[in-house]
């Protein structure tokens, strides 16, 4: 799918081409759409790391939705790569691709390899809570980085064997080995992105992961 993009952006200029339709599927109504993204380097080269990282991906439309939510520079993300396959997403919407290219590499590295060493079973599927959602963060009047796509919120891992990890029923009442797993993720996460949360940080976290790019390093 990269491969087609690059093509696409390639002949932008002539053909006018756009890979997916305008709308999100959020409820909001975009104020403008621009062309397809990666029209700087710095962009392109995101998508490169992340078509290299083996992650299978629609680079998206910039899209502008007003008082101060957008999603630019961003994609979909079908499927990621791990050690030996690869694992499935759900419920995940446009993520801003350099946010993208860090869940990709704490999905293989962080996840999939804590899980074969510590339960036994390779990873199948992640379980997010969604990405994109034009909010501001709870109790304030500041944009979440969930309004420009630069946040995934996880709630669950799902192994091969059929097990179900999850951060609301495991964090505190599951196995010793689910336990762990679940702190080992969760501090993998806070190598590689910005901001941390989880159920350590208060009552609105206990169900899930929230994964943000910015924030200076806090992991609660």
């Amino acid at each position: 799918m990269f491969r087609l993009f690059a093509g696409c952006a390639a002949l932008l200029a002539l053909s006018g081409c756009n890979l997916v339709p305008d709308g999100r599927g959020t409820g909001d109504k975009p104020r403008t759409t621009s062309a397809p993204v990666a029209v700087s380097a710095s962009a392109r080269q995101c998508l490169a790391q992340l078509d290299s990282a083996g992650a299978s991906f629609s680079p998206m439309p910039d899209q502008y939705f007003g008082a101060g939510c957008s999603t630019l520079n961003s994609v979909r993300i079908a499927k990621l790569r791990g050690d030996e396959g690869h694992f499935e997403l759900s419920n995940l919407g446009p993520v801003a691709c350099p946010t993208a290219t860090a869940f990709s590499g704490w999905a293989r590295f962080g996840v999939d390899r804590a899980a074969r060493q510590l339960l036994g079973s390779p990873l199948a599927r992640i379980e997010t809570m969604g990405s994109y959602s034009c909010r501001n963060v709870a109790g304030s009047s500041k944009r979440s980085a969930h309004a420009r796509a630069e946040a995934i919120d996880v709630a669950a891992f799902v192994l091969e064997d059929g097990r179900r990890i999850s951060v609301v029923g495991d964090w505190s009442n599951g196995t010793e080995a689910e336990r762990q797993f679940l702190r080992v993720v969760h501090q993998s996460a806070c190598k590689r992105f910005g901001t941390v949360l989880g159920p350590q940080y208060n009552a609105a976290h206990r169900d899930h992961f929230h994964l943000e790019q910015g924030g200076g390093g806090f992991c609660r």
